[in-house]
């Protein structure tokens, strides 16, 4: 069961001000600044939360002359929302990269919902790996995005880059439990690119689309 991770609010407010004196500010701080991790796809979701059906009903469509192309337009679709959301919709497996661990050993988790943490992997200075014993992990989901801290105890990397992973599960569960405003943006993405075929799939998104993602959009580690 994850655990929520507590911490004094006065000492957070002291790391975040710019005369606070520490080297670092305090790793919960709102403005705090991490240098991106590299996230890796690792287990892909089992399906689509909008099926063919679905999206024909909403396109209209009675033929089954495009439904190659209507399947491939709703996986563009629903990567389009989890790339402008950072959240992962249907449950699917990724790897977070790391040479060291960050201050405080506070790891922000950046893609969102996180359902688990399968597995923290550390590798020494031979290449062997050692997984991490689930006591010495804590995972915050209340806040977003989710934070893993990690005890003291555990060894640090002998390696000098990517000597540490994290696997973990990400997304809402299977299609019923994708909020609705997410499929109608995937539904009303690929009812626009189908309409307008000469539109780039991957650009910006149509201003209607946009508003129904801005409640997801998960805040920049950049503070923007």
């Amino acid at each position: 069961m994850p655990l929520r991770v507590r911490d004094d609010p006065g000492e957070i407010e002291q790391g975040c001000r710019k005369d606070s004196g520490q080297a670092r500010p305090h790793p919960f701080c709102p403005f705090h600044k991490e240098v991106p991790m590299p996230t890796i796809l690792i287990s892909p979701p089992a399906g689509e939360p909008v099926s063919l059906a679905q999206a024909k009903a909403f396109l209209r469509v009675d033929h089954n002359d495009e439904d190659a192309l209507i399947e491939a337009l709703v996986t563009a679709a629903r990567l389009q929302v989890e790339n402008a959301t950072g959240r992962a919709l249907m449950s699917q497996g990724w790897r977070t990269v790391l040479d060291a661990w960050p201050a405080h050993r506070v790891v922000r988790i950046t893609r969102s919902p996180v359902a688990a943490i399968d597995a923290v992997t550390v590798y020494d200075a031979d290449g062997v790996a050692s997984v991490l014993d689930p006591d010495d992990l804590r995972l915050d989901t209340a806040g977003r995005p989710s934070r893993l801290v990690v005890s003291a105890s555990a060894p640090a990397p002998g390696t000098a880059v990517n000597g540490i992973e994290i696997d973990f599960t990400a997304g809402y569960g299977t299609a019923a439990d994708v909020p609705e405003p997410l499929t109608l943006a995937i539904r009303r993405l690929v009812a626009h690119w189908y309409e307008n075929r000469e539109s780039n799939p991957g650009g910006d998104v149509p201003g209607p689309v946009a508003a129904l993602l801005a409640p997801y959009r998960l805040v920049s580690l950049g503070g923007r």
